[in-house]
């Protein structure tokens, strides 16, 4: 079938708490627990130097908003014309309204369509190939999709295997609806059977408080070997559907999880690591913020150029993952 209704990316906007932590003060910091640690040790085995923490009465709805008003601003659009708000998060600042909804209230979007999307680390590339497909449609023309989190509610932060990891912040794109694709290919995957083994956070909500462990767990190697994998066949396969070669995306703007990671999915996809945009050293894992979070980065500081072929992907609990390519 004939399309003749795509959706472009025509904004970007992030938010990042001011709290800056530096490897070398989450160290002293773990020390006054008992839990030995190294600025070396997290470097080397992650590629994180820093994160941003938020402070205590900064949650998810906060950063979204700050996130979608700086898009909203680079497109040039007010927020009373957005028809459809799409925010992905697994750190919701209650269990509802939807942050999508606490958003549209604080930027002034009144009746726009808005709900979350719970994919881990996959949300915002999941967020997104739903506002393409919710525009093609027809029924929309506008739209935010936002990655956010505050995910250092949700640490343990006596397992220094997890602690180090992650960061808090937000991300967010508009998209418009266009007679040329923006959004060019995308495809959206998840294996339920292996996910809750190795990256979960299995406690709820009963009876008045939290049953059940209430901090986010992970196997390390388990996660990054399926992770690499998976983000090759999925990047192969947007690729085919577009009918593309990895030699002729520009950018690739993955899940800012791990630097090794990011290395062993270029060298998979015979890439020189100089064309992955790469933020964890700055940001550390902002899980379904880290991906719009990057192309805010490499969007502003002028990398990524109008015209530019660039694959967005993302991976997570669940276990979920997908790619979607872009043209700029």
């Amino acid at each position: 079938m004939n399309r003749t209704i795509y959706s472009r990316i025509c904004g970007t906007g992030s938010a990042l708490p001011a709290r800056v932590v530096s490897n070398e003060e989450l160290v002293r910091e773990l020390a006054g627990r008992g839990i030995e640690t190294s600025d070396e040790w997290i470097t080397t085995r992650t590629g994180i130097r820093q994160r941003h923490i938020a402070e205590p009465g900064v949650g998810t709805t906060e950063l979204a908003a700050r996130a979608a008003v700086a898009a909203l601003e680079r497109a040039g659009f007010a927020a009373d014309t957005m028809d459809l708000i799409v925010v992905a998060t697994s750190t919701s600042d209650q269990v509802f309204p939807s942050t999508a909804c606490s958003v549209q209230a604080r930027i002034g979007a009144g009746g726009a369509a808005a709900f979350d999307v719970q994919a881990a680390c996959s949300g915002f590339v999941y967020g997104l190939s739903l506002a393409d497909a919710m525009i093609c449609s027809g029924a929309y023309r506008r739209a935010l999709v936002i990655g956010a989190e505050v995910f250092s509610r949700i640490l343990d932060w006596n397992d220094r295997t997890t602690c180090v990891l992650f960061g808090d912040g937000a991300g967010a794109v508009v998209l418009e609806a266009a007679g040329t694709p923006g959004v060019v290919a995308g495809r959206m995957r998840a294996d339920g059977a292996r996910g809750g083994a190795i990256l979960s956070l299995s406690a709820h909500l009963a009876g008045g408080g939290a049953e059940g462990d209430p901090f986010l767990r992970m196997e390390g190697k388990a996660v990054f070997k399926l992770a690499v994998d998976v983000l090759e066949a999925s990047a192969r396969e947007v690729l085919a559907v577009a009918g593309m070669q990895p030699a002729q995306v520009d950018w690739i703007v993955p899940h800012q999880a791990n630097v090794r990671i990011l290395e062993a999915s270029a060298k998979r996809l015979e890439l020189d690591i100089g064309k992955v945009v790469v933020t964890v050293d700055r940001h550390g894992n902002t899980s379904a913020a880290s991906v719009p979070l990057a192309l805010d980065v490499a969007i502003r500081d002028g990398r990524i150029q109008p015209g530019h072929h660039v694959l967005l992907q993302g991976v997570g609990g669940g276990f979920t993952w997908g790619s979607v390519l872009v043209r700029i």
